[in-house]
Parts: C-alpha cells; structure tokens; sequence
C-alpha cells in the first residue's frame, strides 16, 4: 500500500491510525508513504518506522498569477516523481487522507485502485480534486456525503491506537494533576493557536482561580508561555501545566473535563472519544472547513462556538458558565458519546484490503 498524506495532523494521524489498525489485519503489508517537500509529516512518519518519500507538491487555488507558474510547474515535477516511485515500488492501492501532495501522485497513479478518506465534514479543495480519482470515499460524517457526485461511506474519523491506553485517574496522575478544582484543556492543534494562547494569558490568574489548567501552546509561543508562569504564585504554578506540543495526546484529553480548541478534524473523533464538552475556536483565515466541524458538533448539542476576534472578551466567562453548569456538560458529554465511532480505523482498513483484492498488500 502506498499513502499520500501532508500538510498537517489532520491528514497525517488518520493515515497513521488506519495503517495500525491494517497492520492488524494484514501483519505481512508492505506499505510506503509519500509526503510533501518541507511538510510537517516527515517526523511523525519516521517516528512511526514507515519507508518515507519526498515529492514536489503545490496549490493552484487562489494564488497569484505571479506564484502560478512555479506551482504548476512544482506539480509537473510532482506528477514525474510520482511515476518514477510507482514503477518502483507497484503498490496494489493507494491511500490518500489529504493534502496538495496526494494530486500528483493521484493523477500518476489514476489506473491502481484508489481509496479516500475526507477528515473534514467538508472537504478542502485538494481532496475534492482527488475525489474524481477515488475508486472509494470514505467519510467520518453522514453530512460529508453531499459535497460528492458519487456514494461515500461512513466509517468516522479513525483514532490513533495509543489513546485508548489512557484512563482518567492515570492520565491525571501522569499530568500532576492533583487539585479538587475541574480540568480546562487548552489546545490550538499540531501548531499552536496564538489568538487563543494570548486569550488565556490575558486571564491565566482568574482562570487558574476556578481550573486546574493543562495548555498545550505550540512551539511559536512557548517563549510566552515559559515568561507567563514566572509571574504566578507557586499555587497557580501547580494548577498550570504546560507543553509546546504532547505526543501522548491521549493523557491530556482523558485528564479533562472541557477543552477549548481549534475545529480541526480531530476533533470529530478524538472529543467524541473521550466524552469532552467543548468549546471551539474555528481558525478564521482558512478555508471554512473549521467552522463546518465545529457547527456539526454545536448542531448535535455537543459544544460550543466561540469568534477568534471575541476570544479577549468572551472565553474566561464561557469557560466559568459552563464550569458552574454541570447538567449543561453532562448533556454535552452525552451528545459527544452518541457521535463516537472507535472502529473507524479498521473500517477504513477493510475498505483497503476489499479494494485491493490480495490476501496481502
């Protein structure tokens, strides 16, 4: 099996959880993963011990005519790697989750069979272009399905194996979390959010004053998080546990009993996971995809919504409303449970090996 996959965790850790959940059906495939020159997967491949490869890679989507002749012709390049991997390697299916990098490899490889998983409810410009490739869509929501020409099936958004390892009292104790006070996480996604890390830092002292606090910044404002603590007494030092980035994820969302984040596609698989009311920021100088996750979970009375250009006023109060209301989080939790899907990974894997037709990739 080949997968194409980059550009951030959204499309890259679904990949890595359906290859887990196909390695357990299949101990024998022989996978390699294609990703994009200068993209974020290449350390979260290697650290999962997968054969990687590098291709050129470019949007064409509102650029400038100035950028567009150095796309097209980066994705020129893209398409000739791509053929010069697949004469080498001969995958039986290809295995595309997101990203500019799966469009030239898609338009290399349009004769092996190609299966595609949309993270998001609605998918971004690239994954429709590749939809047209896609012998197969899988999608994590039922509303997915009318942003295609073609029958999509509906597995869930597929969970990295390692968050089941975590139950609350041993994530809470692996965080130092000791309070009597409940637990905010505060998560930006893969890279940070800096209107929502300076939201919370503008009310860290009346924030840690009703929760205990688990922040996971992002590399870019770790300086500021690092010079924030200095100015806490040493009983808020104790109720603030910070991270530029946690690779066990799993420990902080079982720790928690609300999270405030971004509206990336994890968020449908991972929250609902975990039972965990939230409220969610959706990143506003993006393509609107943000906002159609988090609107599909508000929908189903599972979170709330807040403006990133209402953060400074608006979060700290929410955070306390919701806090001081647990029969508004014990409903939230409930509708969270009611949308879980833990198999998705290996629904999503079957589809793989359906596809393909072997008894071994």
């Amino acid at each position: 099996m080949l997968i194409c996959a980059g550009g951030t965790g959204g499309g890259v850790y679904p990949a890595l959880a359906v290859h887990s959940a196909l390695t357990s059906l299949h101990a024998d495939v022989e996978t390699l993963w294609v990703g994009s020159e200068g993209g974020m997967e290449a350390d979260l491949v290697k650290r999962a011990g997968l054969p990687y490869r590098l291709i050129p890679a470019a949007g064409v989507h509102g650029i400038s005519t100035r950028e567009m002749p150095g796309n097209l012709l980066r994705l020129s390049r893209g398409v000739l790697a791509s053929r010069r991997i697949l004469r080498g390697f001969r995958p039986d299916v290809l295995f595309f989750t997101g990203g500019y990098v799966a469009v030239p490899m898609a338009f290399a490889g349009r004769r092996i069979p190609t299966l595609l998983y949309v993270p998001d409810i609605e998918p971004g410009l690239a994954l429709k272009s590749l939809s047209r490739f896609a012998d197969r869509i899988t999608v994590t929501a039922p509303d997915s399905q009318r942003y295609f020409n073609k029958s999509a099936i509906i597995t869930g958004y597929p969970l990295r194996p390692d968050l089941s390892n975590w139950e609350r009292y041993q994530a809470r104790t692996a965080l130092g979390l000791s309070s009597n006070k409940p637990t905010v996480l505060i998560f930006g996604g893969s890279k940070g959010a800096r209107s929502l890390n300076q939201a919370v830092l503008a009310r860290l002292p009346e924030l840690l004053a009703i929760a205990e606090v688990v922040h996971i910044s992002g590399q870019l404002d770790w300086d500021d998080i690092a010079e924030a603590e200095t100015s806490l007494t040493s009983a808020q030092k104790k109720r603030y546990h910070t991270f530029p980035y946690l690779h066990e994820m799993g420990k902080a969302l079982a720790s928690a009993d609300l999270v405030v984040s971004r509206a990336g596609a994890s968020i449908l698989g991972e929250f609902p996971f975990f039972e965990l009311p939230a409220i969610l920021v959706p990143y506003p100088y993006a393509w609107r995809y943000q906002k159609v996750n988090a609107s599909y979970l508000a929908q189903h009375g599972a979170a709330v919504i807040l403006d990133d250009s209402r953060l400074q006023e608006e979060l700290l109060d929410t955070i306390r409303v919701l806090l001081e209301n647990p029969g508004k989080r014990k409903s939230m939790k409930a509708a969270m449970r009611s949308l879980s899907k833990p198999d998705a990974a290996r629904a999503i894997a079957s589809q793989i090996v359906e596809l393909a037709g072997v008894k071994s990739l």
